[in-house]
């Protein structure tokens, strides 16, 4: 991937593309435009495939071109047989389904690895706010209000890592970043978001 390219690219999509080996296939769960997922087939080849809910998000993955499927994430891998793919993808999805558990639970099974990222609700901006405030934050990572938010979960990195443990699920790497940064020191505190790629 070319330096410029990196430059432009969003910098979870980029901590993305680099965990995921070329020619593979890939399942994007709120895949949302396709805009991932067309980096992907693009930069890594993969055959690549979405589940969206949002009708004119779909049409926006068709005009690139993209296989995506409208169903719920919560419904819609039951159909898939064990380990249908290289990869599954949770990226900003995790913390608005209804029941994470089971879709983690599914994600697993239909994928050899999983990639999930998600805001991390301990950064220190969001403590402040809440502390001086008290009220529910609005911060670039966690964008809305308290009633307009898609977000049914809210979890930070030292959650999703007491999650893996008590899942047994090896985390194989790690990504924190910060205002298109990364972060290594203090993540749980100075992360804006986490991503993880995990397996069995």
């Amino acid at each position: 991937m070319g330096l410029g390219r990196q430059r432009l690219m969003r910098l979870d999509y980029l901590v993305i593309a680099e965990w995921i080996k070329p020619e593979s296939s890939v399942l994007d769960l709120g895949c949302g435009d396709g805009e991932l997922l067309s980096i992907l087939v693009k930069e890594k080849h993969v055959r690549a495939n979405g589940i969206e809910i949002d009708e004119q998000a779909i049409y926006k993955c068709v005009e690139k071109g993209l296989s995506v499927f409208n169903e719920d994430i919560e419904e819609g891998l039951s159909d898939y047989p064990d380990e249908s793919f290289d990869y599954v993808i949770m990226n900003g999805s995790l913390q608005q389904v209804k029941k994470p558990d089971t879709v983690f639970k599914q994600a697993l099974r239909v994928g050899k690895r999983l990639i999930v990222g998600f805001p991390n609700f301990s950064h220190y901006s969001t403590r402040l706010q809440m502390l001086f405030s008290g009220k529910v934050p609005v911060t670039p990572s966690l964008p809305y209000q308290w009633y307009d938010t898609p977000n049914l979960h809210f979890l930070s990195i030292s959650n999703f890592r007491d999650y893996c443990k008590l899942r047994s699920l090896k985390i194989e790497a790690s990504a924190f970043v910060a205002k298109e940064k990364r972060v290594g020191l203090l993540p749980n505190l100075r992360a804006e978001q986490g991503l993880f790629l995990l397996s069995k």
